[in-house]
């Protein structure tokens, strides 16, 4: 399972949404109490696997007895055809958990290979790629999940898990250097990272305490410059305007990370079929 993550409780909210108070109605309509099937999930294109245990966790809620195979592991690059899970049990309760089990491996599959996508296109430049905030609320944890097993690293999972001062906090603040100045001054024992926008603001930042830099929306050339400029004192870390055509470019900058919101705010769904026989 997911450290962290309290499977049973989602799979019971899912279940839930998902069969309302009546039930999987045209199941139970249409096929014996009796019936069983055997079924094969694959995928249709090539992916990285993420969710597979929670896939399994649906299927195992509905039927505790039935069979389950799972070939493959979450992180591993699977081509197109490959078999994703086997099952057999009772008929009913593979169809009623089939969409619910779906959706998420889907979902978090298609996180998975897109973050893939970009960890591909800057091997070689030593910049490591960070994922966001910018998840679906409730589903944070399983998406952060999705991204490490793609090859992104983590970034702040919570607001308390570090202090990260943004162009509104400085505009409040009244500049760079009071901003860092007050972040400090509250001895939190966090590391303090500041936004910056230009390069002018770098400097100050640094003199006021700043330990980490996120520089926002610049261009290759300007990142190259902030990379002289700070030298090594502090990591940096490229955000904003980034996408598969232009991150290469930003990772042979020479910053340390490069944070892509995408990853988990806009990953398509990967396409995976579950397909059924009866016994």
């Amino acid at each position: 399972m997911i450290d962290g993550f309290d499977t049973d409780a989602f799979v019971t909210r899912t279940l839930a949404e998902d069969m309302g108070q009546g039930g999987d109605v045209t199941s139970a309509s249409t096929i014996p109490a009796e019936a069983r099937f055997t079924a094969t999930m694959n995928c249709r294109e090539e992916i990285v696997v993420a969710g597979i245990c929670l896939a399994e966790a649906f299927f195992r809620r509905l039927d505790p007895a039935v069979g389950i195979e799972t070939p493959v592991r979450d992180g591993e690059r699977v081509p197109a055809g490959t078999v994703l899970m086997r099952l057999e049990g009772q008929a009913r309760a593979m169809l009623t958990a089939e969409r619910s089990a779906l959706n998420t491996l889907q979902h978090l599959s298609g996180i998975a290979t897109l973050a893939r996508r970009y960890v591909d296109v800057i091997a070689g430049t030593g910049a490591i790629l960070l994922d966001t905030r910018k998840t679906i609320p409730g589903l944070r944890l399983l998406e952060k999940y999705a991204a490490r097993m793609g090859g992104a690293h983590n970034h702040r999972l919570r607001l308390d898990d570090g202090l990260l001062i943004k162009d509104n906090h400085v505009a409040v603040n009244g500049s760079v250097e009071a901003a860092v100045a007050r972040a400090k001054a509250a001895k939190t024992g966090l590391q303090v990272q500041v936004e910056v926008d230009r390069v002018a603001q770098i400097e100050p930042a640094l003199a006021a305490g700043a330990e980490r830099l996120l520089l926002d929306n610049m261009p290759p050339p300007v990142l190259r410059e902030a990379v002289a400029l700070v030298a090594g004192r502090v990591p940096l870390e490229a955000s904003g305007g980034v996408n598969l055509d232009t991150i290469r470019a930003i990772a042979e900058t020479g910053v340390d990370f490069i944070s892509v919101g995408r990853i988990t705010q806009s990953a398509p769904a990967v396409d995976i079929g579950l397909d059924f026989a009866l016994i």
